[in-house]
């Protein structure tokens, strides 16, 4: 699954994410009844026979035979579902999950097909665990197969998911509706009973019921369409591969397709809305390509015949990987070359190569529970650089993935982090697992991880995983023994290529001269939180190395700072350059304190060499000024990625204290003669992230002279950007980040070029198509008065491109009115012009104007029930509101005002993370304006002169 895209809204690139889940509950073990208790056939006299979250182990379901009819105009839907069950103990009872289905019959009968009952059976509910208990009066015996029955109904959810209902709306003003399915992690439950853990694995037979007017689409290829009463179709679909449910997928609707076939025969199709048809072709292109990349790389066929991804109206998270069924939103999935940006098109492109990669990851090889989901999204998120940088090397992913890693770094130097691996038991903690540890840090440690072993070794390695764990389940532990290179002594006895464990530390990996235990080493980076902090310093002809864990909100003088640091260990795998020799330079570090030899006559060393390595490095005693220096007299000593990662950790150790601001400050001022975008943009992402923080607060004069520093610092910068969509796709992302900040700087050149293009496309009623890259920032200075607004919203109501309404969307949230802001507001809330999925983004995008910084965050108490009824409590959606709403809060008065909303919800914040990350953020930016507000007004003043 992607999260949707949103602004990063808190300072140093603060990522989104929550803090500790409660406690595992114990694994089933033992029969619910014992065996053989016989019951009358009422329900009076039982109780429910299992009290815990986790269904019991010994009923496995192996195929579930699924008829569902969709009702659109009623909005309801019936069916019923034939499982087949091993049972493994003597039982009376089945227990499996159902949420919000009305059950009306259920049965069970033998292999023979002969009813174990005459009668209905009872169903007992236990709603606070979405369980329920189906009791036979005849023993269910251990070794034997059943098949369960049950008949079920229930309306379309209204929602995101589930079998929730969506529409769109034509360029006549038509509304049409549609059923869609979105499960992962726990909703296929609302669906139709079944056993809904990943590692139940099953085969899945659905067929569907339909309007003609309608087609449906499910996992696999339809086989037969069978004309039943009443004019109905009955589309039947081939029986599936073995898979999870939250795999299990179905949309209804009336939808346009493009195809095309892949190298090894895999029939690919796009669908969209028939008016959105048209927007197809990129994504159809992109997802051949990357089919065929993958069969290639991971030397393992797409298993189905067959992969549909199709662009849904109503979407919470950015897609879905439903096996030969990905679904998407429509910004993800759908690109029209008239209104998408570059960053756009690099957007679908990444989407696609996240969710195929899941096909893989994720489909083939599920994890076992949920504590590990990011052995399904670190891996995917890792893949799109893999994938889009070998199909589409022109769009230089590679570029993206260091703001993945300073995303982690951001959420992991704060307390509240979480492990990459971490307990996860009822649906709202599993639902927080879906966060920036287990998708940015998980791909920052793999893309770490394979740099440690080098491309080949790491890519054999995860080929003998997916090969190995192939349709079934897997843990951390597998991928280590995968990756490693060792195995069960079965497995060596039987010749396969790999070490039996007690060989393993005889052959394992040498390297640096000493054996290498990756299961160690690795346990040390998923089993506990945080990053750490390599400080350097030289002495001589050694390097001395100290590691701490690095830490934001509490600084070294703090008294809580020794217990914070206790038992973190981490075993880090170093690079470092220097100025003797263009070798990258290894050395495993596995002790608090380390030293290496690099001689006498070494001038400079850099080290985490191109940021391969997940930690921030200090250097002590003079050692940033050395920095400063090579940069100033010989920037291209170093990679452009090394340069950007030097910029990154300054103002990282900045934040957490380490360093005063002017040592950042002074550090950039090379800029002036940096060529390269990367590191550009991230030294100006910073002067922006102090500048939209101190300009929500009342002091006028720095904010004044900080904005006049930006744009006189980076003139030539901004004077050489044209308004067009000309240049390399690096160019091409600059040009939009430096005008939509100097526009927003009062420019005057800037906001001339802009109110001029915003009247010319005006003029023309909205037929002049504006270059993509610079559309946002013209919308968004045309958004200032009442006409341009109103013009942009109505041109927001009837656009058939999802693309041009978020760029709408974020110019109508930049205006300085406030009534407008909250009109905007509440149309989110009502969902029908601006529909509830972009609601939480909407609510970002206002917070993020100085105007509406408290509107937004008023808004969200206010209507708190509401939106976590909209979103469910667990959600990523909930966490983005939580924690960018407050993100850039830095005063005590604001701190307190958070404190005291979460008290009132103590409930409900009791259970999330995001409720600790945020204060945690607002915590750490009140320390950082008590610390450099004045060093930054000083530094300001002699720039100024």
């Amino acid at each position: 699954m992607v999260l949707v895209r949103i602004l990063l809204l808190s300072l140093f690139h603060m990522s989104l994410a929550g803090s500790q889940p409660t406690q595992r509950s114990q694994q089933a073990s033992s029969p619910p009844h014992p065996a053989g208790e016989q019951s009358t056939l009422g329900t009076g006299n039982l109780s429910f026979p299992w009290s815990r979250l986790r269904l019991p182990r010994y009923i496995i379901p192996l195929h579930y035979h699924l008829l569902l009819h969709p009702n659109l105009t009623s909005l309801s839907f019936t069916g019923s579902v034939q499982i087949q069950i091993d049972v493994q103990n003597n039982t009376n009872w089945v227990v499996l999950h159902s949420k919000g289905l009305q059950i009306s019959k259920a049965t069970i009968v033998d292999q023979n097909l002969a009813h174990l009952s005459d009668q209905v059976l009872p169903v007992l509910h236990n709603p606070s665990h979405d369980q329920i208990g189906i009791f036979s009066p005849r023993v269910l015996s251990s070794g034997q197969k059943y098949f369960l029955y049950i008949e079920f109904g229930a309306e379309l959810a209204d929602g995101f998911y589930g079998f929730y209902r969506s529409n769109y709306r034509t360029s006549t003003g038509e509304t049409r509706t549609l059923a869609s399915t979105h499960f992962e992690p726990t909703s296929a439950r609302m669906a139709f009973p079944c056993f809904d853990e990943p590692s139940f694995k099953a085969n899945f037979s659905v067929r569907i019921r339909r309007s003609p007017e309608y087609i449906s689409l499910s996992n696999m290829p339809v086989v037969k369409t069978v004309e039943i009463n009443d004019g109905l179709l009955e589309d039947q679909f081939d029986a599936s591969v073995k898979m999870s449910t939250y795999l299990v997928a179905f949309v209804i609707c009336d939808f346009k397709s493009v195809t095309a076939t892949t190298s090894s025969g895999v029939q690919v199709s796009i669908y969209a809305a028939p008016e959105k048809w048209l927007q197809t072709s990129y994504a159809l292109e992109v997802a051949v390509k990357m089919l065929d990349f993958y069969e290639e790389y991971f030397n393992i066929r797409y298993p189905l015949p067959k992969q549909d991804l199709i662009a849904i109206p109503d979407f919470q998270s950015g897609a879905m990987e439903n096996w030969g069924l990905t679904t998407y939103r429509e910004t993800s999935l759908l690109f029209d070359p008239l209104t998408s940006s570059i960053s756009d098109k690099l957007w679908v492109t990444m989407v696609i190569g996240h969710e195929l990669a899941h096909q893989w990851f994720g489909n083939l090889v599920t994890m076992e529970w949920w504590n590990d989901i990011w052995l399904n999204e670190g891996f995917a998120r890792y893949m799109e650089y893999i994938s889009v940088e070998a199909t589409y090397p022109d769009l230089k992913v590679e570029e993206y993935l260091l703001h993945t890693c300073f995303s982690a770094v951001g959420h992991d130097s704060l307390n509240s982090s979480r492990p990459i691996s971490s307990p996860a038991e009822n649906p709202t903690q599993i639902k927080q697992m879906f966060d920036t540890v287990s998708y940015d840090k998980g791909a920052c440690v793999l893309h770490m991880l394979r740099h440690f072993l080098t491309d080949d070794v790491f890519q054999r390695g995860i080929v003998r995983y997916l090969r190995k764990y192939s349709y079934r389940n897997a843990h951390n532990q597998d991928l280590w023994d995968s990756l490693a290179n060792t195995c069960s002594e079965e497995d060596f006895i039987s010749g396969k290529h790999c070490y039996s464990k007690s060989q393993a530390s005889k052959n394992a990996y040498l390297f640096a001269g000493e054996h290498l235990d990756l299961t160690a080493m690795m346990n040390t980076w998923t089993l506990q939180k945080g990053i750490p902090l390599v400080t350097v310093t030289r002495k001589g002809p050694r390097l001395l190395l100290r590691q701490d864990r690095f830490l934001r909100t509490v600084l070294p003088s703090d008294t809580l700072w020794s217990t914070l640091q206790q038992g973190f260990l981490w075993h880090i795998p170093l690079t470092f350059k220097t100025d003797a020799s263009n070798t990258i330079h290894r050395h495993l570090m596995t002790t608090h304190t380390d030293s290496i030899h690099i001689g006498e006559e070494v001038s400079w060393v850099k080290v985490n060499t191109d940021m391969t390595g997940y930690y921030v490095v200090h250097y002590e005693n003079g050692g940033w000024d050395e920095m400063a220096k090579l940069l100033r007299e010989n920037h291209t000593a170093l990679s452009y990625k090394d340069r950007t990662h030097l910029i990154h950790n300054v103002f990282q150790l900045v934040t957490a204290g380490h360093l005063p601001l002017n040592k950042g400050l002074d550090l950039i001022g090379y800029l002036q003669s940096e060529t390269h975008n990367v590191p550009l943009l991230e030294g100006l992402g910073y002067l922006e992230a102090f500048y939209r923080m101190i300009e929500k607060r009342n002091e006028f004069d720095v904010t004044s002279s900080l904005g006049m520093y930006i744009l006189r610092f980076f003139r030539a910068v901004i004077d050489q950007q044209t308004w067009s969509d000309k240049g390399s796709v690096s160019e091409r992302r600059l040009r939009s980040e430096v005008l939509s900040l100097a526009c927003h700087l009062n420019d005057p050149p800037c906001l001339e070029k802009a109110h001029q293009s915003f009247k010319d496309w005006l003029q023309s009623n909205g037929t002049l198509n504006l270059p993509t890259d610079v559309a946002k920032t013209v919308f968004a200075v045309g958004a200032q008065d009442d006409h341009g607004w109103a013009s942009l919203l109505h041109t927001y109501n009837i656009s058939l491109s999802a693309a041009q309404k978020s760029k709408i969307l974020f110019a109508l949230t930049c205006s300085r009115d406030t009534n407008k802001l909250h009109r905007l507001l509440e149309l989110g809330l009502e969902g029908k012009v601006i529909r509830s999925q972009d609601l939480s983004t909407l609510i970002l995008m206002v917070a993020r104007n100085p105007r509406g910084h408290h509107l937004a965050w008023n808004f969200v108490k206010k209507n708190w029930d509401t939106l976590v009824q909209k979103f469910q409590l667990g959600s990523f959606c909930i966490r983005n509101i939580i924690i960018g709403t407050t993100g850039q809060f830095s005063s005590p008065e604001e701190l307190t005002e958070v404190q005291l909303f979460f008290e009132s919800i103590k409930e409900q914040a009791s259970q999330l993370r995001a409720t600790q990350v945020a204060l945690d953020n607002v915590q750490k930016n009140v320390r950082w304006f008590e610390r450099n507000l004045e060093n930054l007004r000083n530094w300001l003043n002699k720039q100024m002169k």
